[in-house]
């Protein structure tokens, strides 16, 4: 798209938002205005004739597709983190780059256990947990380490899957562990 392009459409977006419109009100509900944004339900031929003929309407219609920009923006898509060089010895819990996960590895006899706990503070965190999502964690060759989902305290814990302790597993695979969501299509 070239600028006068955009300034075009930007121009001609300003005019319709700033029109007024005695008596005008909202034309058309939230959920219809969703629908049409998300493609699930277009607008038939009266409601779009309603949208053009509403301001209010056309203003809460990029209302919620700001909004809905909004949240896509902040939807997690994964987190890295390594193991410091400053690390000696046994691992008993690595951060996330971003802070927003901790990796902890908790002795259990001759084995390990791995706890992966998400910090409430993260943008993201009431909605992972809401949504139950499955995540994954793997390390630095892309070797599973934990998958599950987020229990209600923002936590999954798995056995340790591999012989070696996980400070010497993660340093021979990269020193690097990433944190991400499972897609269905993940194996």
């Amino acid at each position: 798209m070239h600028s006068n392009d955009t300034s075009s459409r930007r121009l001609q977006e300003a005019l319709l938002l700033a029109r007024r419109k005695d008596g005008d009100r909202l034309m058309l509900d939230d959920a219809t205005l969703a629908g049409a944004l998300d493609g699930s339900r277009p607008l038939t031929s009266g409601e779009r004739a309603a949208l053009q003929a509403s301001p209010l309407t056309a203003r809460r219609l990029r209302h919620l597709a700001l909004a809905r920009r909004a949240a896509a923006s902040t939807a997690w898509r994964g987190s890295r983190g390594a193991l410091r060089a400053a690390s000696s010895g046994a691992a008993e819990a690595v951060v996330t780059d971003d802070g927003w996960w901790t990796l902890h590895f908790i002795a259990a006899g001759a084995s390990w256990r791995t706890v992966l706990q998400l910090a409430p503070q993260a943008p993201f965190a009431e909605a992972l947990l809401v949504a139950r999502a499955p995540l994954r964690v793997v390390d630095g060759a892309g070797g599973v380490v934990l998958a599950g989902q987020l229990d209600a305290d923002g936590e999954c814990e798995a056995a340790w899957p591999f012989a070696t302790a996980p400070a010497d597993h993660l340093q021979a695979h990269g020193a690097r562990f990433t944190v991400e969501p499972l897609e269905a299509d993940t194996p």
